[in-house]
């Protein structure tokens, strides 16, 4: 028997380091050829990483958690022969990696900065602390007792918003003691300072919820784009009463034959016209080289959530798609996002994004622009409301906000503000969506 030694393989497009997220083994389990050992993550999805030999696991290289360099250790087999570990050979790498058909979700309790011999990969729990246990019914004083209390106690009691009047002393002569707070401001009938007449519970148990996987990219994306791109927002107003009188129509026309429009697709084609006459909204900044990189090519990314978090894949070449087809695509990426069937070229490569919450979509939002574009824009929930006609009539009109963010190093105020009132001039008159 020999020992065989599995590598974190490259797994190209020049990433450095990636994060496990899970195993799918432990220490003592069988393993065959091409069974799936672990799931990494990247910048831009996660992968499994397979067995290129039979053998029986014998160390882990890590928690879940734990950051690991390409070409680390990252798993150690045994098996027939004498494996790899040999006087002059070298560790084995996995071999390529293939993206996950699944989000994977591990979270633990700690993550550790070098490798370890790790326990089984079973996610820890998440752990809730007990509520403290209920103290003793108390009782009302009458009005004119006064409660007996040191200067200490009656201090700890105000900053804990306690009125003494409703605690029980245990101490000598019906003396409060800290205790007696402590078992107060535990009891359900403590908060708040209700009393014993209260009727709400005051709960103390608490969760601890590690950041890993795409929650934590997620989170130093957004930590990236807000510390490094001064953002400012613009909000338009926009009537979509035609556009949706349009939608409504083209949908009834055509049935199941094709593609079910939204209103996406008519802003990405928006989108699509007015960046002709404002390419510097249609870009992406490279901070390090000071480099603004203007495209031909719109690549649409559509912030969607899923259960495993927020993702954002791309439509690629939206210039060439009409309506229906992009719309297509939208409902495609959309379900490949939330099955965490999404590749990384599906995930990567926008140039300028859209986000929405759909009928959640408040009045407006402040998006986060989607680093290293620098331009996103929001749309906001449409709402029925009152308006006035031409000819001073009080008529119903459907409204929308835009809430759109820039990079405010590349994109000046006024560029901005033409841009979304170009949209909105796009959007008022639909049929000038399908003029070339």
């Amino acid at each position: 028997m020999g020992a065989y030694v599995i590598k974190m393989p490259d797994i190209g497009e020049g990433i450095a380091e990636v994060e496990l997220v899970a195993w799918h083994v432990k220490p003592g389990d069988t393993v065959a050829e091409d069974q799936i050992l672990a799931d990494v993550m990247t910048d831009k999805a996660t992968v499994e990483i397979p067995s290129p030999v039979a053998g029986t696991v014998t160390t882990l290289g890590g928690p879940v958690g734990l950051v690991m360099a390409v070409g680390a250790e990252l798993i150690r087999l045994e098996v027939e022969g004498e494996g790899n570990l040999k006087a002059g050979a070298a560790p084995a790498a996995a071999p390529a990696a293939k993206p996950v058909t699944a989000p994977a979700a591990a979270p633990v309790a700690a993550v550790a900065s070098a490798p370890v011999a790790a326990p089984a990969a079973t996610p820890a729990p998440i752990t809730a602390k007990p509520a403290a246990p209920r103290a003793p019914a108390q009782q009302r004083r009458a009005p004119d007792e006064r409660p007996i209390a040191s200067p200490a106690v009656r201090r700890r009691a105000w900053e804990l918003g306690i009125e003494l009047q409703f605690v029980q002393g245990t101490g000598p002569a019906g003396r409060i003691t800290h205790e007696d707070l402590e078992a107060f401001a535990g009891a359900p009938h403590g908060a708040a300072s209700a009393g014993a007449d209260s009727r709400y519970a005051a709960r103390l148990d608490e969760q601890t919820i590690p950041v890993l996987g795409l929650r934590r990219k997620i989170a130093q994306k957004m930590q990236q784009a807000k510390r490094q791109i001064p953002h400012f927002t613009y909000v338009e107003e926009v009537d979509v009463t035609e556009l949706e009188a349009l939608r409504q129509r083209l949908n009834q026309q055509n049935g199941k034959a094709r593609a079910k429009l939204t209103l996406l697709p008519f802003l990405a084609r928006a989108i699509v016209i007015a960046v002709r006459e404002f390419p510097q909204v249609n870009a992406r900044f490279d901070d390090e080289a000071n480099v603004v990189t203007r495209y031909g090519a719109v690549h649409i990314g559509m912030a969607a959530q899923t259960d495993a978090g927020l993702m954002v894949p791309v439509i690629r070449h939206a210039e060439t798609l009409d309506p229906w087809a992009c719309a297509a695509e939208i409902t495609r990426l959309a379900e490949a996002a939330r099955t965490g069937k999404a590749g990384r070229d599906e995930l990567s490569g926008s140039t300028i994004t859209i986000t929405s919450l759909g009928p959640l979509g408040g009045i407006v939002t402040t998006p986060v622009i989607n680093h290293p574009e620098v331009g996103i824009v929001g749309v906001n929930r449409i709402v029925e409301r009152p308006m006035f006609d031409r000819d001073g009539r009080v008529v119903p009109r459907l409204l929308m906000n835009l809430s759109s963010s820039f990079d405010h190093r590349v994109v000046d105020g006024m560029d901005a503000a033409l841009f979304v009132q170009r949209l909105r001039a796009l959007l008022e008159t639909p049929a000038t969506l399908f003029i070339e």
